[in-house]
């Protein structure tokens, strides 16, 4: 047993990682519940598309909306307490919701307004958690953490907990929501095992939350690779999103998958994920750092062009298991990159902009899917997100041995 915590978490990565890792682990555990139990519970509730798609809305828009003010207190508050404030919040909003399951009070009008409130809470969660890995691992051990925590986000958001989450559904209504709030309660009691600073990580007295936004903005805007970490993310979101967006109706129409399987394309590539998580530490000692980023973004454009051009599952499914190898060994190269890069005190709205620019860039490219899908056919955004990531790696291809490095930039310039 000793053999395996080595294996998964390595001594040095230390003790508060590993809490912090469980925590993350246990969370994802009933947020993947919450992928198919919270669909199920809006079709419970209506059949309206409009509101079907508001449910969808309300889980996209707390990023949108609160997303630099949550990294500006992550940056302004103590960081663990913060986690646990807002993962308490998410366990007693879900007590709350089980609560009007249970005696049958229950309304899409409560569903979207506790998703809303639910969705909020996470953004702070989330956009404060992220902080913490670079405040208790080595610089040259992030890569390596990002990749457990990844782990426990594929295997437990992704694999279990949609399955679970539909059959604990059907087995009643409240019971997924149920496991949900226990398991963000637990979160919050291993997060608490964390033995780290009380307090901020800088002095706020003479400063607001906007002057603190405007400043983290200005420092990415001066940070030439940090900002073109950015830019290339947005580009790459929008590209990527466009055939996601219609990819449902590409995997029925196209190649002639029924409902069952094309839950499996997801499955496959929560499955490459696994693969390229757990092989990422070998990965990264091997190859330079901008080598294994243009690699990466280069099995991007390919990855476009195969979908674009295939015709059968025997293709699309191993494509898919590819697709989640390299993307998640993108995601945790890319995310371990920019935290070795942003000082501590910035890296809760350095974070936050990043992942406005996910949303972002992923509400543009599902806009674009939909028009160019109805006007020139299925596989059209395979192709637009072939040419488009094609030309933003040609764009990018040298700047990318600077981002690789973007640490040693940012000393220089300290």
């Amino acid at each position: 047993m000793s053999t395996l915590v080595e294996t998964v978490f390595p001594t040095r990565l230390g003790t508060s990682f590993r809490w912090l890792a469980l925590g993350s682990w246990v969370s994802n555990i009933g947020d993947g519940l919450m992928l198919a139990a919270g669909p199920l519970l809006v079709a419970s509730q209506t059949r309206d598309p409009l509101l079907v798609a508001a449910a969808a809305i309300a889980q996209q828009l707390p990023w949108l909306l609160f997303g630099l003010v949550a990294g500006a207190m992550a940056d302004r508050l103590d960081r663990r307490l913060l986690v646990m404030v807002m993962d308490g919040l998410r366990a007693v909003l879900i007590t709350g919701l089980c609560v009007v399951i249970v005696t049958g009070h229950v309304n899409i009008w409560i569903v979207l307004a506790a998703s809303f409130l639910h969705a909020t809470a996470e953004v702070f969660a989330d956009a404060t958690a992220s902080t913490l890995t670079p405040m208790l691992v080595p610089k040259e051990d992030l890569g390596l953490a990002n990749a457990r925590i990844m782990a426990g986000f594929l295997t437990a958001n992704q694999l279990v907990g949609p399955a679970l989450g539909a059959f604990l559904f059907a087995a009643g209504m409240a019971l997924p929501f149920v496991v949900q709030a226990v398991c963000v309660a637990a979160a919050v009691v291993l997060i608490s095992r964390i033995a780290m600073p009380k307090g901020a990580v800088r002095d706020v007295a003479d400063t607001h939350v906007r002057q603190d936004i405007a400043e983290g903005l200005r420092w990415i805007v001066g940070n030439r690779p940090v900002r073109t970490l950015a830019l290339v993310i947005v580009a790459f979101n929008v590209t990527w999103a466009a055939p996601w967006s219609v990819l449902v109706l590409w995997a029925l129409e196209r190649i002639g998958l029924d409902e069952a399987g094309f839950g499996l394309l997801t499955t496959a590539a929560a499955l490459g994920g696994l693969l390229g998580t757990f092989a990422y530490g070998r990965i990264e000692k091997r190859f330079r750092l901008a080598t294994l980023m243009r690699t990466v973004l280069a099995c991007e454009v390919a990855f476009h062009l195969l979908m674009a051009l295939t015709t059968t599952a025997y293709v699309a499914y191993p494509a898919m298991f590819f697709f989640g190898a390299y993307a998640f060994v993108w995601g945790t190269l890319s995310q371990a990159v920019r935290q070795r890069a942003v000082p501590t005190e910035f890296q809760g709205r350095v974070g936050s902009v990043y992942m406005i620019c996910v949303m972002g860039g992923m509400l543009v490219g599902s806009f674009l899917g939909g028009l160019i899908a109805d006007r020139w056919g299925l596989t059209a955004p395979w192709w637009f997100a072939f040419a488009g990531s094609g030309l933003t790696l040609a764009l990018v291809w040298r700047e990318l041995a600077h981002i690789a490095h973007a640490d040693e930039v940012a000393t220089a310039a300290a």
